[in-house]
C-alpha cells in the first residue's frame, strides 16, 4: 500500500513513480491510499487499486484505524508512507505494531532548511521529490530506475473537448498562471504579455487554467481580446481537464500543481519560479533544466528565500517580474 493523501501536486508526483514501479514489477498489486478526487490520476496503472480517505469524514480521528484495517483486508503485506504527516503515521505505525513491514519518505527537511538559510550562497541540487519517493520502494526492496519512465497515451478527447481545440493544426498551450502564494505567482499583466505575442503569431491554441470564483473570474478578462485564447477554468470537469492536459503540446506554470498534472503525461512543461526554486526538488517530472526560469538572483540573490513560497523578505515578493515576456515567449516557441 502506498499512502499520499495530499496535494494536489505532491499527489500528482507520485504517478510518474508508480508507473516504473508497475512496469519494473508487473507481478505487484499496488494499493494507493488518497483522497477520491485524485483517482482519476491513476488510471491505466497496471494491477492498482484506489483504496478513498475520507480524512475528514469516516476516516477522520480513530476513523483512520478502520481504514488501515480496510487496507489489511485487501491483502497487502507491506506499507510505503509517501506523505509522513500525523494521518499517514498513524496507519503506518498501526500497521507495523500489526507486523507489516513499513517505509516512510525521508523528506529531506534539514537539507532544505539548509537550502533556504544559505541566503542564496553557494545553492546546490537537493535530492528530488520523485526520487524520495523511489527510495521508499527501495527500502521496502523494490529498487526502481526513474529514467525506465515511459509516458501513457494521451487520454481521449470528448467531442466536447474537441470543440474546444478546433480543426486546424495548431499546437496546443496550457497557461495556468495561479500558485498558493502569490510570490510564486507571474504577474498577470505580464503574463497577458505573454499571452499576447503567442496569440499574434496564430500557431498556437491556449488554454487557461485555474481554479476558484476569483481565478476564473480573472481568465474571463484575460482570455476576451485574444482569437485562439480559452480559458476553461469553471467549463470542464476534472476528468476532463486532465483528458486536455494529456493532449497539449506544452503547458506553462508556475511552481504548482497544474506542471506536475501535465508531466505525469509526459508533456513539457516551462516552469516560472520566484522565491523558490528549482534546487528544492520539486521539479515537474523529466523537466529539464532549462525549462526552469528563475527569477533575476542578482537582484533577489537571497533566493531560494522559502521552500514553498510563504516566507520571504521584504521586496522579494516583485522577484517574478524579472522574468521577462520576451523570454517566456522565446522558450515556449524553442520547445515548440
Amino acid at each position: 500500500m502506498v499512502i499520499r493523501l495530499s496535494a494536489m501536486g505532491d499527489v500528482a508526483m507520485t504517478v510518474p513513480v508508480l508507473r516504473v514501479l508497475a512496469n519494473t514489477y508487473p507481478d505487484l498489486k499496488i494499493t494507493i491510499l488518497s483522497r477520491p478526487f485524485f483517482k482519476p490520476f491513476f488510471e491505466g496503472i497496471p494491477n492498482l487499486n484506489f483504496l478513498e480517505a475520507d480524512v475528514y469524514g469516516e476516516h477522520k480521528r480513530l476513523g483512520l484505524l478502520k481504514l488501515a484495517n480496510e487496507a489489511q483486508e485487501l491483502g497487502i503485506d507491506v506499507v510505503a508512507d509517501l506523505h509522513s504527516v500525523i494521518r499517514s503515521k498513524v496507519i503506518s505505525k498501526y500497521l507495523k505494531f500489526k507486523g507489516f513491514k513499513t517505509a516512510t519518505i525521508d523528506k529531506g527537511r534539514a537539507e532544505k532548511k539548509a537550502l533556504i538559510s544559505s541566503q542564496g550562497k553557494n545553492i546546490a541540487q537537493l535530492k528530488t521529490t520523485h526520487q524520495r519517493y523511489a527510495d521508499v520502494f527501495e527500502k521496502l526492496g523494490f529498487p526502481i530506475d526513474l529514467k525506465q519512465f515511459v509516458a501513457p497515451p494521451s487520454k481521449r478527447l470528448t467531442p466536447k473537448l474537441n470543440g474546444l481545440i478546433g480543426v486546424e493544426p495548431k499546437k496546443l498551450i496550457g497557461i495556468a498562471p495561479f500558485a498558493a502564494y502569490k510570490s510564486k505567482m507571474y504577474p498577470l499583466s505580464l503574463m497577458a504579455e505573454v499571452i499576447r505575442e503567442l496569440d499574434n503569431t496564430d500557431r498556437y491554441r491556449i488554454f487557461l487554467f485555474g481554479g476558484g470564483k476569483k481565478e476564473v473570474e480573472q481568465l474571463k478578462k484575460i482570455e476576451i481580446p485574444f482569437t485562439n485564447v480559452t480559458n476553461v477554468a469553471g467549463k470542464l470537469t476534472f476528468e476532463e481537464e486532465l483528458s486536455l492536459i494529456s493532449n497539449l503540446d506544452l503547458m506553462l506554470s508556475m511552481d504548482s500543481g497544474n506542471g506536475h498534472l501535465a508531466a505525469m503525461y509526459g508533456v513539457p512543461v516551462v516552469t516560472l519560479w520566484g522565491v523558490t526554486h528549482p534546487y528544492a526538488g520539486f521539479v515537474p517530472f523529466n523537466q529539464p533544466e532549462n525549462n526552469q526560469l528563475v527569477a533575476n538572483r542578482e537582484k533577489f540573490p537571497l533566493i531560494p528565500t522559502s521552500v514553498y513560497g510563504n516566507k520571504f523578505p521584504k521586496g522579494y515578493g516583485e522577484a517574478m517580474k524579472t522574468i521577462t515576456p520576451e523570454t517566456i515567449v522565446q522558450k515556449v516557441r524553442e520547445l515548440l
